[in-house]
């Protein structure tokens, strides 16, 4: 007999992002574990994405439910009134350098709208959650963020049905997610925001995170041993699939997928391509697939190289993108607590079995994943030399062809993990 669960989640297809993907793949490969999962979400025709993607609506199975509510938020009228006529996200990598009204702008978000814009969903999802668990039995339910205001939706149903089990999964860290500088928080504010963390933590019967070093930073803040699991995000093998590539052998292709937002320091890869040879920038063409902060579009046409700046596309299409590169890039954000940071493009370079150059902590959980799978592409912020002469090194195929298993990585594999926290 199959066990129903309710997820609350803020980003569904069509929205698109990577914030997308973990629970659009958790829901896929469920009922193949005997869960039969219903999905409360935002109607997109309300929500303020900073993406769409229809193509991942293939994922979504015809007979799964999927409960949408509106909502109403501050975001939708900061795209009208805003001169990028955007939602802003990821750090705010999508706007430049911040003039008076975006300065204001962030300052309002970061102090009256806690633990942020989207808490406006919440009474809407509250409301239609109280009567999916009430209609159906559901003894347990799972909240996902960001957006961390779907944690406290989980506080208030916990409340009022104390003997249903609760999962929060938190896919990023809460007060030490590296944006939360740009917003210039109070005092008042950052402690606002911590009492949120810290109920969520209390109360949740379950927490899953992604990386170890996540898991160790909340163990920091209360005692949550014994409740908390690290699931890492993954690749699904169906993405990897008849993918057409693009592949010219005319130029030797890096590539970095996502967003690149000011946190992402591009200085160590500038100095690195700056120290090839000549006959490897004849050849190169460095690509950027996704939103690019203009600091560092300013940083990389001074390069004088062959440049290429693409817009967000299709998931099929972003994977169509690290199939055709001779080296997928990868940063972490210089920041505090990063070591933690695992996004998930990471898994999906591994799947596209190209080499990965990162950047980053060298024992972060990143960079641990990358050795254990047998790749030898991580460099310390300002190591230029070691990236440039691994680049030159992958250029002459001095580097043999990876072989390694990468299964555990897999969504199916992961889903399998998560089934079990579910049933326990």
């Amino acid at each position: 007999m199959e066990k129903k669960i309710l997820i609350i989640t803020y980003y569904f297809p069509p929205s698109g992002g990577s914030g997308v993907q973990r629970w659009l793949k958790f829901v896929k490969y469920l009922p193949e574990f005997n869960v039969e999962p219903i999905v409360l979400t935002v109607d997109e025709h309300y929500a303020s994405y900073p993406q769409y993607d229809d193509s991942l609506m293939v994922d979504v199975a015809k007979d799964l439910r999927v409960e949408k509510t509106k909502t109403r938020e501050i975001l939708s009228l900061y795209k009208k009134i805003s001169p990028t006529k955007e939602v802003p996200y990821g750090g705010f990598s999508n706007e430049k350098k911040p003039n008076l009204f975006q300065k204001i702008s962030r300052f309002v978000r970061g102090n009256f709208f806690l633990p942020d814009p989207r808490r406006g969903w919440n009474r809407y999802a509250y409301k239609k959650a109280c009567e999916i668990i009430e209609q159906e039995n559901i003894q347990t339910f799972i909240t996902t963020s960001p957006p961390h205001s779907t944690q406290l939706i989980g506080l208030k149903l916990k409340k009022r049905f104390p003997a249903i089990k609760w999962i929060a999964d938190l896919r990023d860290p809460w007060t030490e997610i590296y944006y939360n500088k740009d917003l210039y928080q109070t005092k008042l504010a950052r402690y606002i925001n911590k009492h949120y963390e810290i109920q969520v933590l209390k109360t949740a019967d379950k927490i899953i995170t992604v990386s170890e070093s996540c898991k160790s930073m909340f163990e920091k803040k209360v005692d949550v041993k014994g409740k908390i699991n690290v699931i890492s995000n993954g690749y699904d093998e169906d993405d990897f699939s008849n993918v057409e590539t693009n592949k010219d052998n005319s130029n030797f292709v890096i590539s970095y997928i996502g967003v690149l937002s000011p946190q992402y320091e591009i200085d160590t890869f500038i100095a690195a391509v700056k120290q090839l040879s000549k006959t490897i920038k004849q050849k190169l063409l460095i690509r950027f697939v996704g939103q690019v902060y203009q600091g560092s579009k300013d940083k990389l046409d001074n390069l004088g190289l062959k440049i290429e700046y693409v817009d967000y596309v299709p998931h099929k299409t972003a994977v169509s993108y690290m199939l055709s590169s001779d080296i997928l890039l990868l940063i972490i954000p210089n920041i505090s607590d990063n070591k933690g940071i695992l996004t998930g493009k990471l898994f999906e370079y591994i799947a596209a079995k190209q080499q990965i150059a990162l950047v980053g902590p060298v024992n972060g959980d990143a960079a641990n994943i990358i050795n254990k799978c047998g790749m030898n592409g991580v460099f310390a912020y300002g190591d230029s030399l070691s990236l440039s002469n691994f680049i030159e090194k992958v250029y002459n195929n001095e580097i043999c062809c990876l072989n390694y298993n990468s299964k555990y990585y897999s969504r199916k594999f992961l889903t399998e993990q998560l089934s079990e926290i579910i049933v326990d």
